[in-house]
């Protein structure tokens, strides 16, 4: 339902009706507590203080889903995660680092600096959306935290101003900044072993100890082998949990079924007039998005490289002489989620 501006406030005045409703409780206990056995009300209001205290504090969002403490990052040659990890990899200015989403989705965002650029790396597993925004309003910079979900969506709310910001899209959705959006940083979701094969002096973050017992340390979310309800895999397609690649180009939203992408490994299209390629590696986790030269032009995909016109590109979309195909942003993404917040979507067809 949309009812995300009544959430909003009542939250904003969420104290105003806890006074409320703590005078009316204390109001109503009196006669309670003039009987001979008052033993009794102050017994039975433990397990509702319990009740209370839990789930308007112990139980909030940022107190359930922490940020790291501190972050570690190593190369190769040190990193303890297998090459089959799944990341979110962002690089600038000749720096590159990774993001595993095994940790990312229980931390929902890190903030970090990438090439000396303030980054926010957003992940929903809810929603198997990962995003990396530049955490600026209005050219200021921001501090977020996790305060909900909408649509199961994960809602972050700014320091300044507490207006609710939504994760899959980086737009504020309510309160006094509704309808700016976080600038989004370039990011590219991929396995650990590529990226270093793509990067080979890059880094990788590093789990950290007090967070362990919360990590999806065997990975079994990124390879859609949860049995979770919110979480799951469904391996048909077109399934409210089916796996989609989204693209927007233009403010021209389309979907491409993950199960075709794997069993041709490279889709040719138009969006928007724009003639695009989409590839998956060996790997059939790793995928890019670039926009052809031409509508004539197309490709093959070998050893992960795409081949066109005798001209191989890597995957990054670069060539041996430097000439470069363009990137498109494209996110992996459940179907719900997607047709969710692109409700004007196109689909694919073969």
């Amino acid at each position: 339902m949309e009812t995300i501006d009544l959430a909003y406030f009542f939250y904003t005045y969420r104290w105003y009706f806890r006074i409320l409703f703590m005078v009316l409780i204390l109001v109503g206990s009196l006669r309670a507590f003039k009987g001979r056995r008052k033993w009794i009300p102050a017994v039975a209001a433990i397990p509702v203080v319990v009740v209370i205290y839990f789930f308007n504090f112990k139980m909030t969002a940022d107190h359930m889903f922490l940020q790291p403490q501190r972050l570690v990052f190593k190369q190769k040659s040190d990193n303890a995660l297998s090459d089959s990890s799944v990341v979110i990899a962002v690089t600038n200015k000749g720096e590159a680092k990774a993001y595993p989403v095994r940790f990312i989705l229980y931390h929902h965002q890190i903030r970090d600096t990438v090439g000396s650029q303030p980054v926010m790396v957003t992940y929903c597993n809810v929603c198997r959306t990962g995003r990396v925004f530049e955490p600026t309003v209005k050219g200021k910079p921001e501090n977020f935290r996790l305060v909900g979900m909408d649509h199961f969506n994960a809602m972050f709310e700014d320091q300044t101003t507490k207006s609710w910001w939504q994760q899959a899209t980086g737009e504020a959705i309510t309160g006094v900044l509704k309808g700016n959006n976080l600038p989004e940083v370039e990011s590219t979701q991929l396995t650990l072993n590529k990226f270093f094969l793509l990067h080979p002096f890059g880094k990788v973050m590093q789990g950290e100890e007090a967070s362990k017992q919360f990590y999806d340390t065997l990975g079994r979310y990124e390879k859609g082998k949860t049995k979770g309800k919110l979480t799951r895999t469904d391996s048909v397609s077109w399934k409210d949990k089916s796996w989609v690649v989204g693209v927007v180009l233009n403010k021209k939203a389309k979907a491409y079924d993950w199960n075709i992408l794997k069993e041709h490994k490279i889709i040719h299209d138009v969006v928007d007039n724009t003639p695009i390629v989409l590839a998956l590696s060996d790997d059939s986790q790793s995928f890019v998005v670039f926009v052809r030269n031409s509508v004539e032009q197309t490709f093959i995909i070998r050893n992960d490289s795409l081949i066109s016109d005798q001209q191989r590109y890597d995957f990054t979309g670069r060539t041996d002489d430097g000439t470069r195909l363009k990137p498109i942003q494209a996110y992996q993404e459940f179907w719900h989620s997607w047709k969710t917040f692109h409700s004007e979507t196109e689909v694919y067809q073969q």
